[in-house]
């Protein structure tokens, strides 16, 4: 289960995508990528339109509850379950889910806390995960992340975007039990700009993406990046991926 982190606006939704495209050229193996941004923008970026979401599910649930429609735990427990496989959206080895917008703070978190095993049921379904957070920390925060056993820090040349990827590490440190994690400096205009980034000694490098055209294009255009021709940043992200699970 691999969790792609990082500061808004370095590119971590299209390390995502390019990650999901590259696990799954094996057909025998399936994948599941989870959009945990509430933006959506994974969905995007693989050319998936999510029509349900995690928290559509829960609230609708919520309503129920209020309601007094819902039944025991046990009913509970099926109903989310069958919708959440029904929010399912599966194209060959590839299933996709959306968990829309940040959990709600309250009286329902036994309600998140149903879900979120389902969710870690559903992710035991699959030999990858590969799970697009929201920017910054609030979900290694909320513990939302708990089962993953890799994590991918994206950052940008900017000692902001290293300082919050720094930031993470150690929060994800305190409350992941994660084999690996590491570092990817995404859109470098070209190798000699890693002279002058500082890279804190705590985090592991994997590697660099250039900036590249195919993909800026991609985004331009709105286009799935499944659909896009090989190029360098796709090998970039290739490289640092096998670097991760070496």
């Amino acid at each position: 289960m691999i969790a792609v982190c990082g500061k808004g606006g370095v590119g971590k939704t299209s390390i995502s995508a390019a990650m999901v495209r590259i696990l799954i050229r094996d057909r025998t193996k399936k994948v599941l990528a989870i959009d945990a941004d509430p933006a959506v923008g994974l969905a995007s970026a693989l050319g998936i339109d999510a029509k349900k979401t995690v928290d559509d599910i829960r609230n609708s649930l919520i309503q129920r509850l209020e309601q007094g429609e819902a039944g025991d735990r046990q009913t509970v427990v099926s109903r989310l379950d069958y919708e959440l496989f029904e929010a399912l959206i599966e194209r060959e080895n590839l299933a996709f889910l959306a968990i829309g917008r940040p959990e709600k703070e309250g009286c329902y978190c036994q309600v998140n806390h149903i879900l979120k095993d389902i969710i870690a049921t559903v992710a035991g379904h699959f030999d990858y995960v590969v799970i697009d957070g929201e920017a910054g920390i609030e979900q290694v925060n909320r513990r939302v992340m708990e089962k993953v056993s890799h994590l991918v820090l994206v950052a940008d040349s900017s000692a902001k975007a290293l300082r919050v990827v720094q930031t993470i590490q150690h929060v994800a440190h305190q409350v992941i039990n994660y084999r690996k994690s590491g570092l990817v400096i995404n859109r470098c205009q070209s190798g000699g700009e890693l002279e002058d980034i500082v890279i804190p000694q705590t985090l592991q490098y994997l590697g660099f993406v250039p900036e590249d055209d195919v993909i800026r294009i991609c985004d331009i255009e709105g286009r799935s990046i499944l659909d896009l021709p090989e190029c360098a940043a796709l090998d970039a992200v290739e490289n640092c991926l096998l670097t991760l699970m070496d």
